[in-house]
Protein backbone atom coordinates (compact mmCIF):
# COMPACT_ATOMS: atom_id res chain seq x y z
CA UNK A 1 0.00 0.00 0.00
CA UNK A 2 0.99 3.51 -0.73
CA UNK A 3 1.87 5.78 2.39
CA UNK A 4 2.23 9.12 1.20
CA UNK A 5 4.44 10.80 -1.99
CA UNK A 6 8.27 11.64 -1.72
CA UNK A 7 10.11 14.17 -3.98
CA UNK A 8 11.14 11.06 -5.73
CA UNK A 9 7.69 9.92 -6.52
CA UNK A 10 4.82 10.87 -7.72
CA UNK A 11 1.20 11.21 -5.25
CA UNK A 12 -1.03 8.77 -6.98
CA UNK A 13 -4.86 10.05 -7.25
CA UNK A 14 -7.97 8.25 -7.81
CA UNK A 15 -10.66 10.37 -8.62
CA UNK A 16 -13.57 8.92 -8.63
CA UNK A 17 -16.52 11.08 -10.51
CA UNK A 18 -20.67 10.68 -10.86
CA UNK A 19 -20.44 12.30 -14.22
CA UNK A 20 -22.09 15.34 -13.32
CA UNK A 21 -20.46 18.70 -13.93
CA UNK A 22 -21.02 20.44 -11.12
CA UNK A 23 -19.21 17.50 -8.98
CA UNK A 24 -16.77 17.29 -11.30
CA UNK A 25 -15.40 20.75 -11.38
CA UNK A 26 -14.57 20.45 -7.46
CA UNK A 27 -12.91 17.31 -7.66
CA UNK A 28 -10.91 18.44 -10.68
CA UNK A 29 -9.92 21.87 -8.68
CA UNK A 30 -8.30 20.18 -5.77
CA UNK A 31 -6.62 17.80 -7.98
CA UNK A 32 -5.42 20.83 -10.53
CA UNK A 33 -4.41 22.57 -7.33
CA UNK A 34 -2.02 19.46 -5.98
CA UNK A 35 -0.72 19.19 -9.35
CA UNK A 36 0.42 22.61 -9.46
CA UNK A 37 2.35 22.25 -6.05
CA UNK A 38 3.51 18.73 -6.60
CA UNK A 39 3.76 15.80 -8.73
CA UNK A 40 0.72 13.76 -9.25
CA UNK A 41 -0.45 10.93 -11.30
CA UNK A 42 -4.37 11.10 -11.75
CA UNK A 43 -6.36 7.69 -12.07
CA UNK A 44 -9.80 8.44 -13.44
CA UNK A 45 -12.33 6.34 -11.57
CA UNK A 46 -15.94 6.10 -12.63
CA UNK A 47 -18.37 6.19 -9.46
CA UNK A 48 -20.53 2.82 -11.03
CA UNK A 49 -23.62 1.49 -9.39
CA UNK A 50 -23.84 1.91 -5.58
CA UNK A 51 -24.61 -1.68 -5.04
CA UNK A 52 -21.17 -3.03 -6.71
CA UNK A 53 -19.37 -0.60 -4.19
CA UNK A 54 -21.11 -1.49 -1.19
CA UNK A 55 -20.09 -5.38 -2.26
CA UNK A 56 -16.74 -4.35 -2.71
CA UNK A 57 -16.41 -2.34 0.58
CA UNK A 58 -18.02 -5.67 2.21
CA UNK A 59 -15.36 -8.14 0.70
CA UNK A 60 -12.68 -6.12 0.62
CA UNK A 61 -11.91 -6.23 -3.26
CA UNK A 62 -11.96 -3.43 -5.41
CA UNK A 63 -12.06 -4.86 -9.34
CA UNK A 64 -11.89 -1.27 -11.16
CA UNK A 65 -8.59 -0.42 -9.63
CA UNK A 66 -7.00 -3.94 -9.77
CA UNK A 67 -3.74 -3.26 -12.58
CA UNK A 68 -3.53 0.15 -10.93
CA UNK A 69 -0.63 1.89 -8.66
CA UNK A 70 -1.91 1.92 -5.34
CA UNK A 71 -3.35 5.63 -4.53
CA UNK A 72 -2.17 8.22 -2.06
CA UNK A 73 -5.66 10.10 -2.06
CA UNK A 74 -8.96 9.06 -2.72
CA UNK A 75 -10.58 11.76 -3.65
CA UNK A 76 -14.69 12.40 -4.98
CA UNK A 77 -17.73 14.43 -4.91
CA UNK A 78 -21.14 13.56 -5.22
CA UNK A 79 -23.15 10.99 -3.16
CA UNK A 80 -22.83 8.62 -5.98
CA UNK A 81 -19.05 8.38 -5.06
CA UNK A 82 -19.24 7.64 -1.02
CA UNK A 83 -18.83 3.92 -1.54
CA UNK A 84 -16.67 3.54 -4.47
CA UNK A 85 -14.39 5.83 -2.09
CA UNK A 86 -14.72 3.62 1.10
CA UNK A 87 -14.56 0.45 -0.92
CA UNK A 88 -11.09 1.45 -2.52
CA UNK A 89 -9.56 2.67 0.36
CA UNK A 90 -10.00 -0.67 2.38
CA UNK A 91 -8.81 -2.89 -0.90
CA UNK A 92 -5.95 -0.42 -1.30
CA UNK A 93 -5.12 1.88 1.14
CA UNK A 94 -4.69 5.81 0.81
CA UNK A 95 -7.17 8.49 2.70
CA UNK A 96 -10.17 9.34 1.05
CA UNK A 97 -11.38 13.14 0.68
CA UNK A 98 -14.65 13.82 -0.29
CA UNK A 99 -15.83 16.77 -1.26
CA UNK A 100 -19.67 18.56 0.29
CA UNK A 101 -21.85 17.22 3.31
CA UNK A 102 -21.56 13.47 2.46
CA UNK A 103 -24.45 11.07 3.25
CA UNK A 104 -22.78 9.00 5.55
CA UNK A 105 -21.14 9.74 8.56
CA UNK A 106 -17.98 12.15 8.86
CA UNK A 107 -16.08 9.70 10.63
CA UNK A 108 -15.53 7.06 7.94
CA UNK A 109 -13.70 9.68 6.07
CA UNK A 110 -10.41 10.95 6.48
CA UNK A 111 -10.99 14.56 5.07
CA UNK A 112 -14.42 16.36 4.28
CA UNK A 113 -13.84 19.49 2.07
CA UNK A 114 -17.43 20.76 3.54
CA UNK A 115 -18.63 24.47 2.50
CA UNK A 116 -19.68 26.97 5.42
CA UNK A 117 -22.90 27.44 3.94
CA UNK A 118 -23.72 23.43 5.20
CA UNK A 119 -22.69 24.17 8.69
CA UNK A 120 -20.86 21.12 9.79
CA UNK A 121 -20.02 19.90 13.17
CA UNK A 122 -16.33 21.10 13.54
CA UNK A 123 -14.14 18.08 13.63
CA UNK A 124 -10.35 17.13 13.03
CA UNK A 125 -11.08 15.93 9.72
CA UNK A 126 -13.19 18.20 8.58
CA UNK A 127 -12.05 21.16 6.76
CA UNK A 128 -14.88 23.95 6.71
CA UNK A 129 -14.64 25.69 2.97
CA UNK A 130 -15.86 28.93 1.78
CA UNK A 131 -18.20 27.71 -1.09
CA UNK A 132 -17.15 25.21 -3.28
CA UNK A 133 -14.22 24.26 -4.60
CA UNK A 134 -13.37 24.88 -8.63
CA UNK A 135 -11.33 25.18 -11.23
CA UNK A 136 -11.10 28.84 -11.63
CA UNK A 137 -7.74 30.48 -11.35
CA UNK A 138 -6.99 34.09 -10.06
CA UNK A 139 -6.75 36.92 -13.10
CA UNK A 140 -5.53 40.24 -13.70
CA UNK A 141 -5.56 39.94 -17.74
CA UNK A 142 -8.86 41.97 -18.14
CA UNK A 143 -10.28 43.49 -21.11
CA UNK A 144 -11.91 47.17 -19.98
CA UNK A 145 -15.66 47.83 -20.52
CA UNK A 146 -16.16 43.75 -20.93
CA UNK A 147 -18.76 42.72 -19.04
CA UNK A 148 -20.43 39.38 -18.11
CA UNK A 149 -23.69 38.24 -17.08
CA UNK A 150 -24.08 34.58 -15.51
CA UNK A 151 -27.36 33.08 -15.54
CA UNK A 152 -28.60 29.49 -13.63
CA UNK A 153 -32.09 28.90 -13.42
CA UNK A 154 -35.28 27.14 -11.56
CA UNK A 155 -33.80 25.09 -8.81
CA UNK A 156 -34.75 23.43 -5.71
CA UNK A 157 -34.29 26.84 -3.64
CA UNK A 158 -35.20 29.01 -6.18
CA UNK A 159 -37.80 29.73 -8.90
CA UNK A 160 -37.09 31.88 -12.10
CA UNK A 161 -38.59 34.69 -13.59
CA UNK A 162 -37.64 35.49 -17.22
CA UNK A 163 -39.03 39.51 -16.99
CA UNK A 164 -37.83 40.05 -13.41
CA UNK A 165 -34.34 39.14 -15.06
CA UNK A 166 -34.49 40.90 -18.11
CA UNK A 167 -35.52 44.02 -16.29
CA UNK A 168 -32.39 43.59 -14.31
CA UNK A 169 -30.20 43.27 -17.00
CA UNK A 170 -31.77 46.21 -18.75
CA UNK A 171 -31.00 48.52 -15.84
CA UNK A 172 -27.06 46.77 -15.89
CA UNK A 173 -27.06 48.67 -19.80
CA UNK A 174 -28.34 51.85 -18.86
CA UNK A 175 -25.99 51.93 -15.82
CA UNK A 176 -22.79 51.10 -18.06
CA UNK A 177 -24.35 52.48 -21.68
CA UNK A 178 -20.71 52.11 -22.94
CA UNK A 179 -19.82 48.31 -22.00
CA UNK A 180 -19.90 44.98 -23.76
CA UNK A 181 -21.43 42.56 -22.26
CA UNK A 182 -21.76 38.95 -22.79
CA UNK A 183 -24.30 36.95 -21.51
CA UNK A 184 -23.58 32.86 -20.70
CA UNK A 185 -26.78 30.19 -19.74
CA UNK A 186 -26.55 27.06 -17.88
CA UNK A 187 -28.20 24.12 -18.12
CA UNK A 188 -31.20 25.06 -15.71
CA UNK A 189 -31.51 28.59 -17.72
CA UNK A 190 -35.22 28.06 -19.63
CA UNK A 191 -35.29 27.82 -23.04
CA UNK A 192 -37.54 31.05 -22.70
CA UNK A 193 -35.12 33.39 -21.21
CA UNK A 194 -32.48 32.32 -23.86
CA UNK A 195 -34.94 33.44 -26.72
CA UNK A 196 -35.69 36.31 -24.73
CA UNK A 197 -32.08 37.22 -24.97
CA UNK A 198 -31.16 36.41 -28.28
CA UNK A 199 -32.21 39.28 -29.82
CA UNK A 200 -31.73 41.59 -27.18
CA UNK A 201 -30.05 44.82 -28.01
CA UNK A 202 -26.74 45.11 -25.98
CA UNK A 203 -26.04 42.08 -25.52
CA UNK A 204 -24.24 39.31 -26.63
CA UNK A 205 -25.74 35.68 -26.04
CA UNK A 206 -23.04 33.14 -25.80
CA UNK A 207 -23.93 29.17 -27.21
CA UNK A 208 -23.08 27.67 -23.68
CA UNK A 209 -21.30 24.15 -25.54
CA UNK A 210 -19.29 26.08 -27.32
CA UNK A 211 -15.47 25.53 -27.10
CA UNK A 212 -14.47 29.31 -27.65
CA UNK A 213 -16.57 30.81 -25.01
CA UNK A 214 -15.01 28.69 -21.62
CA UNK A 215 -16.41 30.04 -18.47
CA UNK A 216 -12.67 30.45 -17.60
CA UNK A 217 -11.86 32.26 -20.77
CA UNK A 218 -14.69 34.24 -20.11
CA UNK A 219 -14.46 34.98 -16.46
CA UNK A 220 -10.67 36.13 -16.42
CA UNK A 221 -11.24 38.68 -19.25
CA UNK A 222 -14.22 40.52 -18.17
CA UNK A 223 -14.15 43.90 -15.92
CA UNK A 224 -17.19 42.73 -13.86
CA UNK A 225 -19.37 39.71 -13.26
CA UNK A 226 -22.70 39.51 -12.78
CA UNK A 227 -24.36 36.71 -11.41
CA UNK A 228 -28.12 35.20 -11.17
CA UNK A 229 -28.43 34.68 -7.17
CA UNK A 230 -29.37 30.82 -7.89
CA UNK A 231 -25.68 29.68 -9.09
CA UNK A 232 -23.92 29.68 -5.83
CA UNK A 233 -21.28 27.67 -8.16
CA UNK A 234 -20.63 30.29 -10.19
CA UNK A 235 -20.71 32.95 -7.93
CA UNK A 236 -17.49 31.49 -6.25
CA UNK A 237 -15.82 30.71 -9.72
CA UNK A 238 -16.22 34.38 -10.48
CA UNK A 239 -15.08 35.22 -6.90
CA UNK A 240 -11.92 32.84 -7.59
CA UNK A 241 -11.36 34.60 -10.55
CA UNK A 242 -10.92 37.91 -8.63
CA UNK A 243 -13.97 39.49 -10.78
CA UNK A 244 -15.83 42.53 -9.38
CA UNK A 245 -18.76 40.40 -8.72
CA UNK A 246 -22.63 41.53 -8.18
CA UNK A 247 -25.73 39.83 -7.87
CA UNK A 248 -28.90 39.31 -10.29
CA UNK A 249 -32.15 39.22 -8.01
CA UNK A 250 -34.37 35.77 -8.25
CA UNK A 251 -37.35 35.19 -6.66
CA UNK A 252 -36.45 32.49 -3.42
CA UNK A 253 -38.97 29.65 -2.85
CA UNK A 254 -37.98 29.93 1.23
CA UNK A 255 -35.13 31.07 3.61
CA UNK A 256 -32.71 28.68 4.14
CA UNK A 257 -29.07 27.63 3.95
CA UNK A 258 -28.17 28.44 0.66
CA UNK A 259 -29.95 31.67 0.45
CA UNK A 260 -28.29 32.47 3.90
CA UNK A 261 -24.75 31.69 2.43
CA UNK A 262 -25.44 34.21 -0.52
CA UNK A 263 -26.43 37.01 1.86
CA UNK A 264 -23.62 36.27 3.88
CA UNK A 265 -21.71 37.10 0.92
CA UNK A 266 -23.15 40.81 0.27
CA UNK A 267 -23.40 41.21 3.97
CA UNK A 268 -19.44 41.05 3.91
CA UNK A 269 -19.23 43.21 0.82
CA UNK A 270 -17.66 40.65 -1.68
CA UNK A 271 -20.46 40.60 -4.01
CA UNK A 272 -22.64 43.62 -4.59
CA UNK A 273 -26.42 43.19 -3.99
CA UNK A 274 -29.27 42.89 -6.60
CA UNK A 275 -30.35 46.57 -7.42
CA UNK A 276 -27.05 47.73 -6.54
CA UNK A 277 -25.28 48.96 -10.03
CA UNK A 278 -23.03 50.46 -8.37
CA UNK A 279 -19.17 49.21 -9.63
CA UNK A 280 -18.90 45.75 -7.36
CA UNK A 281 -16.45 45.43 -5.24
CA UNK A 282 -13.12 43.19 -5.25
CA UNK A 283 -13.46 40.30 -2.85
CA UNK A 284 -10.35 39.21 -0.76
CA UNK A 285 -8.42 36.73 -2.58
CA UNK A 286 -10.11 33.39 -2.95
CA UNK A 287 -8.30 30.04 -3.43
CA UNK A 288 -9.76 27.48 -1.65
CA UNK A 289 -8.64 24.28 -4.02
CA UNK A 290 -4.93 25.80 -3.09
CA UNK A 291 -5.73 25.98 0.33
CA UNK A 292 -7.09 22.54 0.86
CA UNK A 293 -4.66 21.29 -1.36
CA UNK A 294 -1.92 23.07 0.87
CA UNK A 295 -3.42 21.14 3.70
CA UNK A 296 -2.99 17.88 2.44
CA UNK A 297 0.62 18.58 0.77
CA UNK A 298 1.83 19.69 5.03
CA UNK A 299 -0.21 16.94 6.84
CA UNK A 300 0.26 13.88 4.16
CA UNK A 301 2.80 14.13 1.63
CA UNK A 302 6.37 14.28 2.09
CA UNK A 303 7.00 16.74 -0.56
CA UNK A 304 9.33 19.51 -0.51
Amino acid sequence: MSHGASAESSCIVWRFSDGKPGHDAQSLGLVQALQSRCDVEVYEMPAGRCAAALGAWLTGRYAPGRELPSPDLLVGAGHATHWPLLAARRARGGRAVVLMQPSLPNALFDLCLIPEHDTPHRASNVLVTTGVLNTQRASSQRMPEQGLILLGGPSPHYRWDDAGVLAQIDALLRARPQWRWQVLGSRRTPDSMLALLRDHEGVTLLPADSPDHTLAGLLSSATEVRVSEDSVSMIYEALTCAAPTGLLAVPRRSANRVTAGVDALVARGWVAAPGDWQTPPTAPPLDEAGRCADWIIERWLNVN
